[in-house]
């Protein structure tokens, strides 16, 4: 084993608890593996090993990622979550295929998905915004968690006001899809989107209402104010 992932697998085992690992249990319908360390110190043993990891290569820093996910322990995702974002300029288009790889094969709940496309995949966006209709296609994939990946990986751009024909084009693509988890992650893009572009995600929400399912509805609206809410909640 590589002697930094030695090292981080110690500490996070070192900092785990019971009680921990079985609250974090009850944030997924699915199986999660856990040690069970609070979020905070998962953050802490990622700053402390970064310096060292930063120093390597790119190709070696992308091993070690990929090490990390490969355990399918959603602390050892998170440390890889933390340290993507900050080699953001050393990013190239081909990356792309890697991150989409890495989604396929080892993203297996909400809590890995967001993590890691809300900012390494939306860093990526802000830099090769030419690659977005790739990320858009995703919507189209059978994999659950790849499809909500197109959304949130546009969570942080919708926060800032960017990127709104996309972001409307992917709720297209998601706006009747039967999982939970893609109404959730298409809905709560809408609502980022919202902060922003309120009337053009109020009028988007109004014009779909009879078919858009009540879970990514409510998500997309919750920022609105009280009328609005209920005007985008009637059927009729």
């Amino acid at each position: 084993m590589n002697p930094t992932i030695q090292k981080i697998r110690v500490d996070l085992s070192a900092a785990a608890d019971e009680k921990t690992r079985v609250s974090s249990q009850r944030f997924f319908k699915e199986e999660a593996r856990f040690y069970g360390v609070k979020a905070a110190d998962v953050r802490k043993i990622a700053r402390k090993y970064w310096k060292g990891v930063a120093a390597l290569s790119k190709s070696e820093i992308f091993a070690l990622c990929e090490n990390l996910l490969g355990s399918d322990l959603c602390e050892d995702a998170s440390i890889v979550a933390e340290w993507l974002p900050r080699m953001a300029d050393r990013f190239t288009p081909n990356d792309l295929g890697i991150f989409e790889e890495w989604i396929e094969r080892y993203i297996n709940n909400w809590a890995k998905c967001d993590s890691f496309c809300n900012h390494t995949i939306g860093d990526f966006v802000g830099i090769y915004p030419e690659c977005l209709p790739r990320i858009v296609g995703w919507t189209g994939s059978e994999n659950r968690w790849m499809k909500r990946a197109a959304a949130v990986s546009l969570i942080i751009p919708a926060r800032r006001g960017k990127l709104l024909p996309e972001i409307l084009e992917i709720a297209d693509r998601l706006l009747v899809d039967r999982d939970d988890m893609v109404q959730k992650g298409y809905g709560w893009m809408l609502k980022e989107a919202s902060r922003l572009h309120q009337k053009e995600v109020f009028d988007y929400v109004v014009r779909h209402r009879k078919v858009m399912p009540r879970t990514a509805l409510r998500y997309a609206i919750e920022l609105m104010p009280k009328e609005m809410k209920a005007e985008a909640m009637k059927r009729e």
